[in-house]
């Protein structure tokens, strides 16, 4: 990684100092060429503009027999103004109507001149050609002119000498250049490489050691650039993560310990029906091993009650069932956990054996005291039925008795007390009703203990259903 980082810092450098050089050398090279090219045509222009040159060149002298010997004598003239060197320059006299080579500072080749879009422009047009080109090899300037009734064309060649050479001096320089500015641009490539890349190696290292699980581990923060902000968000990454993980093992060991020895059972499946979890109250209770990833599934234990797809595909909170599994009558809670993925059903099994039995208990103790109450009951009447026999008239209904037994209390303790006969008579009334009243009364307190038993059983079996769902909202799973 380290040798891959320098060589791309090398390579970064090097093409940073060749496009450099580059658009140096061109922005150089195409600013000779504009400078000459201008150079040139000015200079043609300021010398074709002077009034006693073109006065020379247009105006025969008297008595003159040759006008093209008179025209090469002006422009030998002015070949200093002209630039012309014979070298590089030259200067040609051509026929105005044919382009045919009359006299010139070039004889060699003069003959042999090429029609360049000047010339002909001069020749077919009677226009100064002036065009440049910065393309081509050359510089031109073909200007037509009339002297003694004849016409003619001053025509000025520039073969770019100069300028060719010029820019084979600027190229090699630029050569020059870009062999120095790679060698430095290499030089300070490993400087760079080695200030940015020893951090990084540092925190590549920490990564990894972090990675193996040394969440102790801290990198040195050497700098206060980007990279020592990284370095310094590595350090706090590494220290959350230390403490997430804490948390989580805490967490797991809680889970673990808290199915290992909860009385109820617990079974995972995954979205295949496989066994994920499991704890032993859930093999008790269900009197068969429950291998994690083995032969027994999902069909296997629950599948009579409801398949494995109408579980994940509850909309509800969770499916409960009653099944009954050897002498145990077994609570079932059935929920889809993950039901964003359908990952897989958790199942809460509950024994409520001994609850059923209780409450079977309970409706026997029913018709026992049903029975009790219907034997005082009848126990009173017979004893009421003797005493109206016997002449007392407390034959009236039961709840008149409970009614009014404290009211003719108070009339007879009243009444008066010679009447010892009558007075008799009231208090074994008295004792009658009270009778009455106890018996009734204790009935009633009978009847209401069983009907608390029943409610606390009742009671008992929703909280049990309350706790399976409180233990799927701790795992996760479902909201309360």
């Amino acid at each position: 990684m380290l040798r891959s980082l320098h060589m791309k810092l090398v390579l970064i450098m090097v093409l940073l100092v060749v496009s450099l050089m580059t658009i140096a050398g061109a922005f150089l090279v195409n600013s000779v060429n504009r400078f000459f090219l201008n150079d040139f045509y000015a200079q043609m222009s300021e010398v074709f503009s002077e009034p006693a040159f073109v006065r020379d060149l247009t105006i025969p002298k008297e008595g003159e027999t040759d006008g093209v010997q008179a025209l090469d004598q002006v422009l030998q003239a002015y070949v200093g103004e002209l630039g012309v060197d014979g070298r590089n320059r030259d200067y040609y006299i051509l026929d105005g109507k044919t382009g045919s080579y009359l006299a010139g500072s070039d004889d060699k080749n003069g003959p042999y001149l090429e029609m360049t879009p000047n010339l002909l422009c001069a020749m077919n047009q009677g226009e100064e050609g002036n065009r440049s080109d910065m393309t081509a090899a050359y510089l031109d300037l073909a200007i037509p002119i009339q002297r003694g009734g004849q016409d003619y064309i001053i025509y000025i060649l520039d073969q770019r000498a100069t300028v060719q050479e010029l820019n084979s001096q600027i190229f090699q320089l630029i050569i020059e250049a870009l062999f120095f500015g790679l060698v430095i641009s290499v030089l300070l490539s490993f400087l760079l490489s080695r200030a940015m890349v020893t951090p990084i190696g540092a925190l590549t290292r920490g990564a990894k050691r972090v990675a193996e699980g040394d969440f102790d581990h801290r990198i040195q923060v050497s700098s206060h650039d980007e990279i020592g902000v990284l370095t310094g968000a590595f350090n706090d990454m590494a220290g959350q993560l230390q403490t997430t993980i804490q948390e989580v093992e805490n967490e797991r060991t809680k889970l673990s310990t808290l199915f290992l020895h909860m009385t109820d059972g617990v079974v995972a499946f995954n979205r295949s029906g496989e066994v994920i979890h499991s704890n032993p109250a859930a093999e008790e209770m269900l009197n068969m091993p429950i291998p994690v990833g083995g032969a027994v599934g999902y069909d296997d234990l629950f599948g009579e009650i409801a398949s494995l797809d109408t579980v994940l595909n509850l909309e509800g909170d969770c499916l409960d069932s009653e099944t009954v599994r050897g002498d145990r009558i077994l609570l079932l809670l059935l929920v889809p956990f993950d039901r964003e993925k359908q990952a897989g059903v958790l199942a809460v099994i509950h024994d409520v054996t001994q609850q059923e039995q209780v409450y079977e208990g309970g409706d026997a103790d029913v018709v026992a005291i049903q029975e009790e109450h219907h034997d005082q009951l009848h126990q009173v009447h017979q004893h009421v039925q003797r005493a109206e026999a016997d002449g007392n008239h407390v034959g009236q209904a039961v709840g008149e008795a409970l009614v009014g037994i404290h009211a003719e209390q108070g009339a007879l303790e009243e009444a008066d007390a010679d009447a010892g006969e009558q007075h008799a008579r009231r208090r074994q009334h008295h004792a009658q009703g009270q009778l009455v009243f106890c018996t009734i009364h204790m009935s009633i307190l009978r009847s209401l203990a069983f009907a608390v038993r029943r409610l606390l059983y009742v009671g008992k079996m929703n909280l049990q259903r309350c706790f399976g769902k409180m233990l799927l909202a701790f795992l996760g799973i479902q909201r309360l």
